[in-house]
């Protein structure tokens, strides 16, 4: 975008899809919020447990990782937050330091919520579904491993009931279950 505008040109879609980037921190973050609400729980005093703060899959860089404005905002909103990368043995905050946690079932299972930020290969993601009693999955890794009622995926769908069903048609259509 730049190099665009240093040429007189304007290049509008890729200053839309970083203005999107730009703020799927926040959209992250309320997705957590509103995960761990439906838990009858608040993001105040939550242990959330981030896999994943790295740029991008399998690299130790954390340049410009949207991880790291994920874990200060929840940082900022009191949670107690711990992270799992195997390539990020140390993160760098803006006010503190935080050092990576092993992937253990007892860090799991103590994590009121597991949030997939990058995701890594060498993480077995379908034991993460098993023990983890929240999951907010950024990547999609966990794709479609059964069990994953507690996963959301960026947006989970409303359930709508029979009787909204029956009473609303969705695309000139009774009867559509989302």
């Amino acid at each position: 975008a730049w190099k665009l505008r240093s040429l007189n040109y304007r290049a509008r879609f890729i200053e839309l899809a970083s203005e999107v980037n730009g703020e799927m921190p926040g959209f992250v973050l309320e997705q957590v919020a509103q995960a761990l609400n439906e838990q009858r729980k608040c993001v105040n005093g939550a242990r959330v447990l981030v896999l994943g703060v790295a740029y991008k899959r399998d690299v130790s860089d954390v340049r410009e990782s949207p991880a790291i404005e994920i874990v200060e905002m929840l940082l900022a909103r009191h949670a107690e937050v711990e992270y799992v990368d195997s390539y990020v043995p140390r993160l760098q905050l803006e006010h503190e330091t935080l050092h990576a946690v092993p992937l253990t079932d007892e860090v799991l299972q103590r994590a009121d919520c597991v949030v997939i930020v990058t995701d890594h290969t060498d993480v077995d993601y379908e034991r993460v579904v098993r023990l983890a009693p929240l999951v907010v999955d950024t990547r999609n890794a966990t794709g479609d491993i059964p069990g994953s009622d507690h996963v959301w995926r960026l947006v989970r769908p409303v359930r709508r009931t029979a009787l909204e069903l029956e009473a609303a048609p969705v695309n000139g259509r009774k009867g559509a279950a989302w």
